[in-house]
């Protein structure tokens, strides 16, 4: 288990409603293979084997679409969420009717992989920068739409922290807001006063525009695009403030642990949801003899 505790995920209302969803858009009119194969009353078992090394994530979200396939479905989990796996472990045990086993199977794996992807790829993030003792690890909102709960949920398995979820919930200034204000103080001046209440962060491109940011006594202060030695450079110079600095934009397993050093309090990486590779899993399933 990542040392880094993470909320529990819960299938809400809403949560279910996209997950019968995304069934019905495999299922259609109906899963014309397994009804032409398989005998209704045939049961099944099976189980998911972990094929690569990986941080297990969405193992609620699996039971879940099985269980929309057959109610009579048993899944078993032998791992859990934030649960390290190694290729050939056996991650889950499953039982129940074949039709409703195989029906679910595809959508099910589809969740897991990808949710479990994301949670691999923050963990490696994570522990390149320092692991506890380094900085933050963020999301931000690149996200696939409709699933942002779930993959945010995944980068908190990983090891790493949800940034704002949506527009409503924190004022960001970017480099388009400023321009559409005329500036970025202004726009810092004009967010203090028309988002009341909230916290405001802006990104700031060069030195002149963090000093702009600090005159605004903004809450958080976005290194967009610095190289590791500039970031460093200004952090030190305005660190007295006590405005804490995000770096973000071109951070890679490559090159986080010289950003790490540069004493940001948070490193926002997109590519932890939008080019996470899926953890490769594998179910298999066998009939039940009598």
């Amino acid at each position: 288990m990542l040392n880094r505790a993470h909320p529990r995920l819960e299938v809400t209302a809403e949560l279910a409603r996209l997950l019968k969803a995304a069934l019905a858009e495999d299922v259609g009119t109906g899963d014309v293979t397994t009804k032409s194969i398989v005998p209704p009353a045939l049961q099944g078992r099976g189980e998911i084997i972990a094929k690569a090394e990986g941080v297990l994530c969405g193992a609620c979200i699996a039971d879940h679409v099985w269980r929309l396939a057959s109610r009579k479905i048993e899944v078993k989990w032998l791992a859990h969420d934030g649960d390290r796996v190694e290729p050939g472990q056996r991650v889950a045990e499953m039982k129940g009717p074949m039709a409703g086993l195989l029906t679910g199977e595809r959508v099910a794996l589809n969740f897991l992989q990808q949710l479990s992807g994301v949670a691999t790829f923050t963990a490696k993030f994570h522990e390149a920068a320092g692991g506890s003792a380094g900085p933050l690890i963020c999301d931000t909102r690149k996200t696939t739409p409709l699933w942002r709960r779930l993959e945010r949920y995944a980068v908190a398995v990983g090891g790493g922290c949800n940034h704002r979820f949506g527009l409503f919930d924190m004022v960001l200034i970017k480099e388009n807001h400023a321009r559409a204000a005329g500036g970025l103080g202004e726009a810092i001046r004009r967010a203090r006063k028309g988002a009341p209440g909230l916290r405001i962060a802006a990104e700031a491109r060069d030195r002149e525009e963090v000093r702009v940011c600090c005159e605004g006594h903004v809450d958080l202060i976005l290194l967009d695009n610095f190289t590791p030695a500039k970031a460093r450079a200004v952090i030190d110079e305005f660190r007295s403030t006590g405005i804490p600095f995000e770096i973000s934009g071109g951070v890679t397993l490559k090159n986080i642990a010289a950003y790490a050093k540069a004493g940001a309090d948070r490193i926002s990486i997109g590519a932890l949801t939008h080019s996470a590779p899926a953890l490769d899993l594998s179910v298999q399933l066998y009939q039940v003899e009598d």
